[in-house]
């Protein structure tokens, strides 16, 4: 089965873009080679330019207190156990800890840090960071594997606490999907959302099938159109009916 999601807010969007972020940085930082520190790097620029919009801390804190005010109601409920909804609560609360221990703005510390900027402004252009462009990250990247992935830790480490939190909100987002298994006749599906808001949309269906979903949707309607890809990749209808899993997500 593959898995598609798709967010349906800005928020939902940029949480679901650090998410792939993070992964993609630590896939390649735990690794040795210094073309695999180069993507690691490069990624973490990338981070810090996604997380620099003003409200996302805020928009985080608010919505782990929201979750953790509504997961202490069900306290009192016979059928909750306890165990498991105290070390929700628990990382929730340490995940809020460390997001308000942020000050200043998200990445700060790399933006202070004038040779991280000075490769950063080279790797925007294509092919900007050779050696004959950028001599001492040329010498960087021959120090010993474990010094480079050193650096790059320290380099992520304070975007750990965003990185945490977000993957709580996702986590909860996700648990609280509405599944139906479907069908979508000739490739194309349609539902009325009712003006009801939902945050996410989930598509799971079998890879073999070799059909792909693309999403549209609004607060009234979801529009789900699935192509098929030919011998030179171009997207185009799928023939025949495709049945999937849809589920819709709200926290």
């Amino acid at each position: 089965m593959i898995l598609y999601e798709y967010p349906l807010n800005e928020r939902v969007r940029t949480l679901l873009r650090l998410e792939d972020l993070f992964e993609r940085l630590d896939t390649f930082a735990r690794r040795e080679h210094p073309l695999d520190h180069h993507v690691a790097l490069t990624t973490l620029f990338e981070i810090l330019d996604v997380s620099a919009r003003a409200d996302l801390k805020s928009d985080l804190l608010q919505e782990l207190e929201r979750q953790r005010q509504t997961l202490m109601a069900f306290r009192a409920s016979p059928d909750v156990a306890i165990d498991m909804l105290d070390r929700v609560l628990a990382q929730i609360d340490a995940a809020a800890a460390g997001l308000g221990a942020i000050t200043g703005r998200t990445g700060q510390h790399l933006r202070d840090n004038e040779w991280l900027m000075s490769i950063r402004s080279r790797v925007i252009i294509a092919g900007g960071a050779c050696e004959f462009d950028l001599p001492s990250y040329h010498a960087w990247q021959h120090r010993p594997p474990e010094v480079r992935q050193r650096d790059v830790a320290g380099w992520a480490a304070p975007f750990r606490a965003l990185h945490d939190s977000l993957t709580i909100v996702l986590s909860l987002l996700r648990e609280s999907a509405q599944r139906s298994v479907l069908t979508a006749r000739q490739g194309s599906f349609q539902q009325s959302l009712g003006g009801r808001t939902w945050q996410m949309v989930q598509v799971r269906l079998d890879d073999s099938l070799g059909a792909i979903p693309e999403i549209s949707a609004n607060k009234y309607l979801l529009w789900i159109r699935f192509t098929s890809q030919g011998g030179d990749l171009r997207p185009k209808p799928f023939e025949g009916d495709v049945d999937f899993e849809l589920a819709l997500c709200n926290l």
